[in-house]
Parts: C-alpha cells; structure tokens; sequence
C-alpha cells in the first residue's frame, strides 16, 4: 500500500484548462472517490495518477516517489476499466495471468495468485471459459482479478460498473467495497453516480470545471456541503432549493412566503440580500403547519413517497415514510427541520 500526493496538478489541452491547480493526499490503504459532473477531469486526474496521461503541471507522487515522468508499466499500479478489456481469445485464467506473464514471473507463482484471486471472486469454475461466455458482472469480476494478481500498490477504478445493469450494479459496488476491506489497497475510484460515491467511499473528492469544490467523508458533504454546487450535486432526489430575500425585519421571504432560519442563524446584513434556502427532501415534513404548498405529483417508491409540490413558485421534493394519498392540487404545509436549513450566498454560492 502506497499513499497518492496530488501537488498543483495542471492538464492542458491547447488553451483549455483540464484540470487547474489540484492538490490533495490519498492516504495509504484508504478509499476514495472523484466525483463530479461530465467533463469536470475526474477521468483526466485518475488517467495522469496512472501514467496514461502526461502532466502539464505540478507533481504525482505515489508513495515517497515522484512519477511524472515514471512510465505507466513501472508505477505499481492496476487499473480496471469501464469496458472490461478481456482478451477474447484468452480463458479467464489466461487473462488473469498475463500481465504476470509478460513480467516473466514463473509459472507456478502465476497460477498460485490467479487461484487466490478467483477464491476471492468465486470466479474458481469459470477459469477455462472465455469471455464471450460470461456476463458483464463475471467479466468485471475477471477484469478486478486481473489487477489484484499484480498486487499492486494502488488500485484505480475508472467508471467500472457504469456497463452494468442497475442490480447488478449494486452488487458489484458490495463487492468492490468487501473487496477493499479485505486487501486495504489504496484505491481511486471515478465514477458520475453519487450513490456508488456515497456507499463505497472513505473520503469523495467533488470535482467540477477541473477544480475540487469539497473533499470530506460522504456524510460530512451531505449533511456539510461547502457551497450550492455540492449541496445540489450530492443527494438523490437533490437538495430543494428557493430563491429568498432578506427583508426588513431580518427574515428570508420567497413569493411573500416568509422561510424559518435556521436554528441559531441571524443574518445581520443589509436588508433585500439575495440567498438560496435549502433543505433536503427528507427534511421537509408533512404537516399541519409550516409553510403553505400545493400539491403537483405523488411518486411512491415503496419504502418512502416523494411528494411534488410547489411551495410559491418553486417546485419542491418532500420525502415521507408514509404512505400518501394526497391528490394534485391539494393544499398542504412542509414544515422544514430547523437544524437542517442550509444558507448559501446567491452570488458566490458559499454557505453563509
């Protein structure tokens, strides 16, 4: 296991800015994950740690050695793909074993590492099948057993589950996770799916326009978010957020709507700042007094009911446990949870 130190990084295409001054440490045998919106440089970042990308700027260090200039073969690392990259003319044992192969590493200590790591991925009775004859979730499993025989000291993980169907993409992403538990390889992982970040991950690196916007354990941004574009990016369905005005008796009011601070807040600023009030759906309660809304939609998805409505002009997402039978157009209150109301300037987007 190695730590990964991202200094200053830089990645330029011609004039455009791939990824602009990033610098933040993967410690040894941690978990993490970049994350972020198409074309933020997720992929980018995870593609120069590898060698599979030149560095513009800054330093990659994995651990106590710079390797800007280090080819990829000679870095430690194994990397596991979105589209699997099996050879289809190899058994899964031949895929499993080659880059060892190639490493003229002798036979028997081959075939002892391709076996652990079947064991590992209950892949031992698939090893004399080829890849056309296993499914996508068989195949990612022979790609991730590919990496762990080199016994690298960095897994990198680009968008691997992103093939697979929406169950089985649960399930690989428990395995992945029992997988990292068991080996305590440091592991990078991109994907887009927020959902995988905050099941999987020890600390999510959010990523947008090639800048960083917030590093911190899962829960710390969810229930913390730095700024607006975090707040609305982590979280499914996504932080409702109003439009308010702070008017001349020190509250926040949208569509004549006045909006509870949250505990312990007074904004003592001028009067008519612009802000943006959040809360999360599961924080908006039902109930028979809070802030006045109208019903649009009823969404039940079994364990919990998304309630559409529009509180003034804006359209809002409450999250019930229970069962509801309320119809479109009907008159409701959301009563919001005072120590989860979150502030962020309208300008700037930072919590206030």
């Amino acid at each position: 296991m190695s730590s990964v130190l991202i200094e200053n990084v830089i990645k330029n295409y011609g004039a455009f800015e791939a990824i602009r001054d990033v610098s933040f440490e993967i410690e040894s045998g941690s978990f993490v994950i970049l994350i972020g919106p198409s074309g933020c440089g997720k992929s980018t970042l995870l593609r120069m740690i590898a060698g599979l990308e030149e560095i513009s700027g800054g330093t990659i260090s994995i651990g106590d050695k710079v390797v800007n200039d280090v080819a990829s073969k000679d870095r430690d690392i194994a990397m596991v793909f979105q589209n699997y990259a099996l050879y289809p003319h190899m058994t899964v044992e031949e895929n499993m074993g080659f880059s060892l192969s190639l490493r003229r590493i002798d036979k028997a200590t081959i075939e002892d590492r391709v076996q652990h790591a079947a064991e590992i991925l209950g892949l031992d009775a698939l090893l004399e099948r080829y890849p056309k004859q296993l499914s996508g979730g068989q195949r990612q499993r022979v790609a991730m057993g590919r990496a762990i025989v080199r016994d690298p000291q960095v897994f990198l993980f680009d968008e691997p589950l992103s093939n697979l169907d929406a169950k089985l993409r649960v399930q690989m992403r428990t395995e992945i996770k029992g997988l990292h538990q068991r080996l305590k390889t440091t592991t990078v992982y991109v994907t887009h799916d927020q959902i995988e970040a905050m099941t999987m991950a020890d600390k999510i690196v959010v990523m947008r326009q090639g800048v960083i916007e917030q590093i911190g354990a899962p829960l710390d941004l969810y229930d913390r978010p730095a700024n607006l574009f975090v707040a609305q990016f982590i979280g499914s369905p996504a932080m409702n957020i109003i439009d308010a005005t702070l008017d001349a008796d020190g509250a926040y009011t949208a569509d004549g709507i006045k909006l509870p601070m949250p505990n312990g807040h007074n904004d003592a600023r001028s009067n008519g700042r612009l802000v943006k009030w959040g809360v999360r759906p599961e924080h908006l309660e039902i109930a028979d007094h809070g802030l006045p809304a109208t019903v649009d939609l009823i969404e039940p998805t079994g364990a919990e009911t998304l309630v559409l409505a529009r509180i003034g002009t804006t359209k809002v997402v409450a999250a019930s446990r229970e069962r509801q039978t309320l119809e479109p157009g009907a008159a409701i209150h959301l009563a919001p949870l005072g120590d989860r109301i979150h502030l962020f300037d309208a300008e700037s987007g930072l919590v206030i």
